[in-house]
């Protein structure tokens, strides 16, 4: 009986220890490593890559026990903002300096140009289907508007929407049914329906905030929309159908990006532009 009732204990212990340690902020690097343009975390094959690691232009791979060393430089001129990665394994980078999409081959590490066009203003983040569309967010910082592109698989720009706020953040949902796009300056998030050829329509707002900026998103595996609250130093947590579930506070406060990552994909990592490192939390649901 004795032995029955320190057992459960045990168990209890464990448990109350493994539900304080979810949505608990933790280090993954040490502070100043990256550039304070820090952003884009992706989670591949037990690596994190994060853009700017030591100066602005490069990317940087992230171990678990959080050393970093450089994965690629980009070419002159080039800044990226945000990471993903296509079918084949190769990186997708909106260059917001140079005004491009660039690719880095998974093998070679050579560097191109995967799209272009005069029409981009500061392509910011992107995300990417199954079919292997990429929508991108392309804010005009300085006159606070912004657009929404689809780069079809040989790399043609469509623009899908124009005259929006300062577009930043944007996220499909699990079924890719529906686009999420933010809006910093504005504070909006915004919803769209979203068609088999990757167009837009329907738009809805989603969710809207009184203070600070929103920045990158990303979804879990049950359409739980998670936002990087820039200034206040908090991840929040949505229902697909827009109520805020919770706010995680990070040690940071300008937390600019997020991604899922880990083993069973339910570790969030966040990108914080004042400390330039990357922080972690644990969720209880994973990532889509």
């Amino acid at each position: 009986m004795k032995k029955t009732f320190l057992l459960g204990l045990a168990l209890l212990s464990v448990s109350m220890c493994s539900a304080q340690s979810t949505y608990t902020a933790r280090d993954l690097t040490k502070e100043n490593l990256f550039t304070e343009n820090i952003e884009g975390p992706n989670y591949r094959d037990g690596i994190l890559y994060v853009v700017n690691y030591q100066k602005d232009g490069t990317i940087g791979a992230v171990k678990p026990n959080g050393e970093v060393e450089l994965y690629v430089t980009l070419p002159e001129g080039s800044i990226a903002n945000a990471i993903q990665f296509d079918k084949s394994g190769n990186m997708l980078l909106p260059d917001f300096k140079a005004h491009n999409i660039l690719k880095v081959d998974k093998k070679t590490k050579a560097v191109t140009v995967y799209s272009h066009t005069d029409k981009f203003n500061q392509p910011n983040d992107i995300c990417i289907s199954k079919k292997g569309y990429l929508f991108a967010s392309d804010p005009n910082w300085k006159e606070s508007t912004g657009q929404i592109w689809r780069i079809e698989t040989d790399g043609k720009a469509v623009l899908l929407k124009d005259q929006m706020g300062t577009t930043n953040g944007i996220e499909l949902s699990p079924d890719e049914k529906t686009l999420y796009v933010n809006e910093s300056v504005q504070r909006k998030i915004w919803k769209f329906d979203v068609d088999e050829k990757g167009n837009i329509s329907h738009q809805q707002l989603f969710a809207e905030v009184e203070d600070f900026g929103f920045d990158g998103m990303k979804c879990d595996a049950q359409g739980n929309v998670y936002v990087t609250r820039w200034g206040k130093g908090t991840v929040a947590i949505y229902t697909h159908e827009g109520e805020l579930l919770r706010e995680v506070e990070m040690k940071g406060k300008k937390t600019s990006n997020i991604n899922f990552g880990g083993k069973d994909k339910k570790t969030c990592y966040v990108t914080l532009q004042d400390r330039k490192c990357v922080e972690t939390f644990q969720t209880e649901v994973a990532g889509k």
